[in-house]
């Protein structure tokens, strides 16, 4: 596998993920989405939050932006896990399509991110690519660590890959 199909099954399987994930929030009721957990972030609510606006920020920079740092004026952008669960759906297909369009070109771009104060720093594509990857499975693995703690079962995030967890996840929109 060469790395732009690597990157493609990468975002395929981070929104798979996320589906999975939000599959599972969507049973909590609001009270329990926000009640504070033990974790990098306070609550479920916050980190969903976290994860979609970290990804709308580098899907933008990979776009063509310098990343839109007024993502993060509020913490909490989507306090409903129905929209929460739109704009992560809206985000993870751009991230699908801009991964399965990669090409050596693509793989070979710096990208310009704005990090505020301390100005535009450069980096390459595959750079950004691995470090979003990288920060959803670690932030993911939090939501489902308090995800455990609810009355909802947190799902299976590792059946993407092999063939063997191939009926594990039939009839799911891959």
């Amino acid at each position: 596998m060469d790395l732009s199909a690597h990157f493609a099954a990468m975002a395929r399987n981070n929104a798979w993920s996320n589906r999975r994930l939000h599959a599972a929030c969507a049973e909590l009721s609001q009270a329990e989405l926000e009640a504070t957990r033990t974790s990098f972030f306070p609550t479920l609510q916050a980190t969903l939050n976290h994860i979609c606006a970290v990804d709308l920020y580098y899907v933008g920079a990979l776009e063509g932006g310098t990343g839109d740092l007024a993502l993060f004026d509020e913490p909490i952008r989507w306090p409903r896990m129905a929209e929460l669960s739109a704009a992560q759906r809206q985000v993870d297909a751009r991230l699908v399509r801009f991964c399965e369009s990669l090409d050596a070109g693509a793989l070979a771009r710096v990208v310009a991110i704005d990090r505020g104060d301390e100005g535009l720093f450069r980096e390459t594509v595959p750079a950004l690519l691995s470090h979003l990857f990288v920060h959803q499975v670690h932030h993911r693995g939090q939501a489902h660590a308090m995800l455990a703690g609810t009355r909802v079962a947190p799902p299976q995030l590792d059946e993407f890959f092999l063939d063997y967890d191939r009926g594990r996840r039939a009839g799911e929109d891959l």
